[in-house]
């Protein structure tokens, strides 16, 4: 099992032996749950790496909406027992994927960002250390990977996205050579090896990529890059180093506002700006990238520094699935995140995961998590959904440098929507206030003071429950 290290070098490090911690929730003596919860992270799992593929284990929101799902039926008076919620994910550690940025950023050791995921897990709630290797939607029953099969009432997919580092031809072995100037804010292992390059950096032609396609957090590879423009400004070093965004888009957001307004502020700050080029091989050797233009043609280009935003797409676990769609996503409706299949109408899904069409980021999640809540909850009770519907809407607080932020809030069809407008304009960067939005007040939303992920954040409704 190869991950990468803080020095660089790979290393091989044994899983943890856990059964001490499932003390600590319910113990698991059933195989039949009221509601089934797969993937327990608010964020993101370890990523393991070796030299023919990439897994995830666990993906967004599972500790978060299985504790509202729980609370839910309490306050409606029909509470569920002990046990009666389970979440299954044989992950290590929790992570907090946003976080990422403000380690490369030099702001916060990552060690901030990373929790064992089992002490997480309440103790009302069952928690079972095993991954799914496969979905049974007529029989409404998984399989994980000790061929044990659980059964449900009600399911819910949280089961994260897979990054692709075999994707990019080099990238793999560039990550673990702390001599080839490639870094990724996208994995725990590397994010603080992004804050060393840009930090020891002292001239050169530095590169920031996004690919082409869906990844999570699509604002991540410009906070980054304007992270360390800002670091060479500061530091004296911004007439040495040249910066240069390539991305396999044609435009720097989806939304046009915010796309607007940050293709000005490139041309403002003097950044390169370099449309629908897909990076597709790196030459740590000779510090070379190569990438593909729209028209098939490659185009190689000199770095010094080089950060990577590496393809994504769905599981292995989910493509071909009878739960997902032809493109390997869990098929929910938009609306309701119940599946599109009426014969597996007792099957959910939010996060990455999901089909929905809308920006994946932690913050959507918190906009699903209710919506999903009192939807599973209706149909359990009914037969039927409930009035909650989700509107697609998520956010992206862009960090444009230290101290200055851009929130960036829209729903489906690329529309802003916007909690701040009426105090200010969330098409400009802002500076101090909106700061503390990205550094303090979205980690403490989703994690507790205590480290506990305890479901209590709804949102744009904060620490209201929304009323249906």
């Amino acid at each position: 099992m190869l991950i990468f290290s803080r020095s660089g070098l790979s290393t091989l490090r044994p899983r943890l032996y856990r059964p001490y911690f499932r003390t600590l929730a319910t113990a698991v003596e059933k195989d039949k749950f009221k509601v089934l919860v797969i993937g327990g992270g608010t964020s993101v799992s370890r990523r393991y790496y070796d030299l023919t593929y990439t897994k995830i284990v666990t993906g967004s929101g599972g500790l978060s909406v299985a504790q509202q799902i729980y609370d839910r039926f309490a306050a409606a008076g029909t509470p569920l027992g002990a046990g009666d919620v389970a979440i299954a994910d044989g992950a290590d550690y929790h992570y907090y994927q946003p976080g990422w940025t403000l380690v490369g950023s030099g702001l916060r050791p990552k060690s901030d960002f990373r929790a064992l995921l089992a002490p997480l897990v309440p103790k009302h709630i069952t928690y079972i250390p095993e991954n799914v290797k496969s979905f049974s939607p007529k029989t409404s029953s998984v399989t994980t990977v000790t061929g044990r099969e659980l059964s449900y009432d009600a399911l819910v997919v949280a089961t994260g996205l897979k990054i692709n580092w075999e994707g990019i031809k080099g990238l793999s072995s560039a990550l673990i050579d702390p001599n080839s100037g490639v870094s990724s804010i996208y994995s725990y292992d590397t994010c603080d090896k992004v804050w060393d390059d840009i930090e020891g950096l002292r001239y050169g032609q530095t590169i920031f990529t996004q690919p082409t396609g869906i990844i999570k957090c699509a604002g991540a590879p410009q906070k980054i890059m304007w992270m360390a423009w800002d670091r060479f400004r500061r530091t004296g070093r911004n007439e040495n180093i040249k910066v240069n965004f390539y991305t396999g888009m044609p435009t720097m957001f989806s939304v046009k506002k915010y796309s607007d307004a940050l293709e000005a502020l490139r041309l403002e700050r003097g950044v390169g700006g370099y449309f629908q080029h897909n990076l597709v091989a790196v030459d740590s050797v000779n510090h070379r990238a190569t990438f593909k233009t729209v028209d098939g043609s490659l185009v190689d280009v000199d770095y010094t520094l080089l950060h990577v935003t590496p393809p994504m797409g769905p599981l292995d676990l989910l493509k071909g699935s009878p739960i997902a769609d032809s493109a390997g996503w869990v098929d929910v409706d938009k609306s309701t995140l119940r599946h599109n299949n009426p014969e597996y109408s007792n099957i959910f899904a939010l996060g990455d995961c999901s089909s929905l069409p809308t920006s994946k980021t932690a913050a959507a999640i918190t906009a699903q998590a209710p919506v999903l809540t009192e939807n599973l909850y209706s149909v359990m009770e009914t037969g039927k959904v409930s009035d909650a519907v989700y509107d697609g809407y998520t956010s992206c607080p862009l960090l444009t440098g230290y101290g200055e932020l851009m929130l960036a809030e829209f729903k489906y069809g690329l529309e802003p929507k916007e909690s701040f407008s009426s105090f200010f304009d969330q098409g400009k960067s802002h500076r101090q206030i909106v700061l503390s939005l990205e550094k303090r007040l979205i980690p403490r939303g989703l994690l507790e003071p205590d480290g506990k992920v305890k479901g209590k954040w709804f949102g744009t409704s904060g620490i209201s429950r929304p009323k249906y």
